[in-house]
């Protein structure tokens, strides 16, 4: 473990791979755990698990390391330089949510794909720049390291793992005794909320907001330029500079957000909330959608409708 782990993605771990469930592995067997803490103390959340200090987890065959709740701090020497020793052994590594962070500390991620918890992406993409972060997935496998995305993604790849380690009847059998799917479909952009879009100067601001009230009519880049009383380059350019995305790419956010939120909560058809977001057909809303959410509006309304 690492700083402060935190609970649930840790509990996850515990339950999937801490509780012997041998009569569900083809090969009777199920896996050995220790749990790794600096000194190696028990951990107080899991006393039924052996411990041990880090220097044990250079030599397993599998390490998964949990979430932190401050990805932002330097982890410890020790635990880098034992991940580092597992992964020159061959070892596997999985890391769930925010321990991510830790993987990319250890320099186990450079050059591979990556997640972990949608809040954290830009933080991970910033501070590891030779990470390829994917913020619109539940896990990512690349062989010898695994990532997870938040919170109960992390079961997702616990699952996962157990469907490499002993075959689809075992993780079926697992996902049944949880109450969970064995895989869920869709990706983590799902859960992704709107974030709060960046305070514009005067001059621009109203111009976003009149958009914003003709979602379901047409509008172009030129519209809204003429709106701003600015030619379409000069728009593009400080829509760049001030929002980070461009005039149309803009418009395509806004129209899947209303999509979203009228999925949520109201219960017109697909088809009539492709015309009141300004995507015109259920065909092109169902594209658009899945293509920026990761599932298809029906999903989508199914998992968040607010009853």
């Amino acid at each position: 473990m690492h700083g402060t782990a935190m609970l649930y993605e840790t509990a996850i771990a515990a339950e999937v791979f801490g509780v012997d469930r041998a009569e569900l592995s083809p090969t009777g067997a199920w896996y050995d755990v220790v749990v790794c803490t600096p000194d190696g103390a028990p951990h107080p959340w899991l006393p039924g698990i052996p411990s041990a200090t880090y220097s044990e987890i250079a030599r397993a065959d599998s390490v998964v390391v949990p979430s932190t709740d401050d990805p932002g701090a330097t982890p410890d020497p020790g635990l880098l330089e034992a991940l580092r020793e597992a992964h020159r052994r061959g070892a596997r590594i999985a890391s769930l949510c925010t321990g991510a962070f830790v993987l990319a500390a250890a320099g186990l991620l450079d050059g591979r794909s990556a997640t972990t918890h949608w809040m954290h992406a830009d933080d991970l993409a910033r501070h590891h720049p030779r990470v390829d972060v994917r913020a619109d997935v539940l896990y990512t496998d690349d062989g010898d390291v695994l990532t997870s995305a938040g919170k109960t993604a992390a079961l997702d790849l616990c699952l996962h793992l157990v469907r490499r380690d002993l075959g689809a009847t075992a993780a079926n059998g697992l996902a049944r005794r949880l109450v969970v799917p064995t895989h869920r479909g869709g990706g983590q952009a799902q859960f992704i909320t709107t974030p709060a879009e960046p305070r514009t100067d005067a001059g621009l601001s109203p111009t976003l907001d009149w958009a914003r009230a003709r979602l379901d009519r047409p509008l172009t880049v030129r519209d809204l330029a003429g709106r701003a009383g600015l030619s379409t380059r000069q728009l593009a350019r400080r829509m760049r500079a001030e929002l980070g995305t461009g005039p149309l790419d803009w418009l395509h956010q806004q129209r899947v957000a209303r999509a979203q939120e009228l999925l949520e909560r109201t219960d017109a058809s697909v088809e009539q909330v492709a015309v009141s977001s300004g995507l015109g057909t259920a065909a092109t809303l169902r594209r658009h959608f899945h293509r920026s959410v990761g599932v298809s509006p029906t999903a989508y309304r199914t998992a968040f409708r607010l009853r």
